[in-house]
């Protein structure tokens, strides 16, 4: 017998077992908060969106885009659109109006639904129907469908599972300067959740705070494993130590995901804390989960010290779902130093179960697994280069220790910066852009906060005057701001080959000189 895996299994799961449990916590106070639902309730409303599309006339296989910050809607929308058989597209709420028209341009989405904090910024964006998150513009969409209506039940009924059909689209930076859509299909996302779930031990006992933007590889993957476990999600769409403190303490959150930054905005406010006399909340029950780059030794010790959290790091891509390796405390590990055993959970891991992984001769880490994506959405020729004789190309440069992984370098000129990926090349398109700058080459640079941060190398046209401050501001006028450099270092000359080409990586030595690796 096969049947098929699809998302909806999650919702399904969930709303026969746990029926009456608390599914979700949403943000209180904000504009479309769908406030404390249970499992019954969220599948309720699921229902209702997949009979709000197809009244809208969103066939099963079109997109739905949604740029939004953590939200109940947004949870809900997961399973609606994609357990309905429609394709959500997540967007990165950061973006400008030109990024987000082309995400919904290039994916063919016929409906945006936007966050209310987002929705003037993006009201020239091109596109069929749109409804603002807030509770009024989209009531019909998200209210609860009535068990009594034969059309609601018919909508949901209506898809032919299966498993291969796109799931999401997620649209990742790359190397390139148009971003690339990632499709990841119901199977690819069934797997990832199942597998990354059972690497970090989700029981319906867990409560999940999103400190992972949803849109971020579908939050990895844990609103589906939650769901399908029977846990609680609590909603906070703005990261702050203090605030995450709080719900921790409040809501009895065990499970978070988070990139480095994240961690460090949380030990920040714990400082605080200890300095003021006030307990850290969560030792001995909270599990955080950190991926994006590799943290420091000291970091991971000071999690397991000060806040007395389980420290679990993973490695990934959006094209693999995003789950490649796993590294949590192993047994034996527990009588290591502290030190030693945060020197070891620094590493990036063993592989997750079903994934294989190797390196090439050029130290590049190739991986296979069933969760690994099957290409990119009408791009072909970016899709053939990535998989190659079986193998996904990943980009990053590792090498093992045993059975751990280690990354060392990135292949690509991709930046990691707090999590989130930023070209290079889109950046340095945007400064040539000034008509005071002749050539420029963008790097990242290690960043005790962030990780790493974008740094500007830049060579101004003969007479010409503009400061870095000035071309910082440049960048900022036009590109999210999370991919602008947050330093410009003006230069006579860039040095090149004798094709006349930059080597980024003699570029970038200088600022990594006495580092083993070339992340942060």
């Amino acid at each position: 017998m096969k049947v098929a895996l699809t998302v909806r299994d999650f919702l399904d799961r969930a709303e026969t077992v746990y029926p009456g449990a608390l599914a979700l916590v949403d943000e209180p106070g904000q504009a479309g908060s769908l406030g404390r639902l249970s499992y019954a309730e969220l599948a309720a409303r699921a229902r209702g969106v997949a009979a709000g599309l197809a009244r809208l006339g969103v066939p099963v296989g079109g997109r739905v885009a949604i740029v939004s910050p953590n939200s109940g809607r947004f949870l809900t929308a997961f399973f609606g659109v994609s357990g309905s058989g429609r394709v959500l597209v997540p967007v990165n709420y950061r973006l400008g109006a030109e990024e987000v028209s082309y995400v919904v341009g290039h994916s063919g989405a016929e409906l945006l639904l936007v966050d209310p904090d987002h929705a003037d910024a993006l009201a020239d964006v091109k596109v069929a129907h749109r409804l603002v998150l807030d509770g009024v513009s989209d009531a019909e969409l998200f209210a609860p469908a009535d068990p009594t209506d034969a059309a609601a039940s018919a909508a949901w009924a209506q898809w032919e599972l299966d498993e291969d059909a796109v799931c999401t689209i997620n649209y990742t930076s790359g190397t390139t300067a148009r971003p690339k859509g990632v499709r990841l299909t119901h199977r690819t996302c069934w797997l990832n959740a199942a597998s990354f779930g059972w690497h970090t031990t989700v029981t319906e006992h867990d409560v999940l705070l999103h400190t992972l933007p949803m849109f971020h590889v579908n939050g990895w993957g844990m609103p589906y494993a939650v769901t399908g476990m029977g846990g609680t999600h609590v909603v906070i769409r703005r990261i702050d130590g203090e605030d995450i403190l709080t719900r921790v303490e409040r809501d009895g959150v065990t499970l978070m995901c988070g990139a480095p930054a994240v961690v460090a905005s949380i030990l920040d406010a714990a400082s605080a804390r200890v300095a003021a006399g006030r307990p850290v909340p969560g030792r001995d029950r909270v599990r955080i989960v950190v991926a994006g780059a590799p943290p420091p030794s000291a970091v991971v010790a000071r999690v397991e010290e000060q806040l007395g959290w389980e420290f679990i790091q993973i490695y990934g891509l959006t094209e693999a779902a995003p789950l490649l390796t796993v590294n949590r405390a192993r047994r034996g590990w527990e009588k290591l130093p502290t030190t030693e055993r945060a020197r070891l959970l620094a590493q990036a891991g063993a592989p997750a179960l079903g994934v294989r992984l190797r390196t090439d001769a050029s130290g590049e880490i190739l991986a296979r697994s069933n969760h690994v994506f099957d290409g990119y959405w009408e791009q072909p020729e970016q899709t053939a280069a990535a998989i190659r004789d079986g193998w996904f190309h990943t980009g990053d440069g590792g090498t093992f220790d045993g059975p751990l992984l280690a990354i060392t370098d990135r292949k690509k000129d991709v930046i990691i910066t707090g999590g989130e990926n930023v070209s290079s090349i889109e950046v340095e398109d945007c400064l040539y852009q000034h008509p005071d700058v002749a050539e420029a080459a963008v790097i990242g640079v290690p960043d005790e906060k962030w990780g790493e941060t974008v740094k500007a190398l830049v060579v101004l046209r003969p007479d010409a005057c503009a400061t870095p401050a000035e071309l910082i501001e440049f960048c900022r006028s036009r590109m999210a701001h999370y991919k602008c450099p947050t330093s410009v270092e003006l230069r006579p000359a860039l040095e090149r080959t004798a094709t006349g080409k930059l080597q980024k990586f003699r570029l970038r030595a200088p600022y990594w000189a006495g580092r083993t690796r070339e992340v942060n």
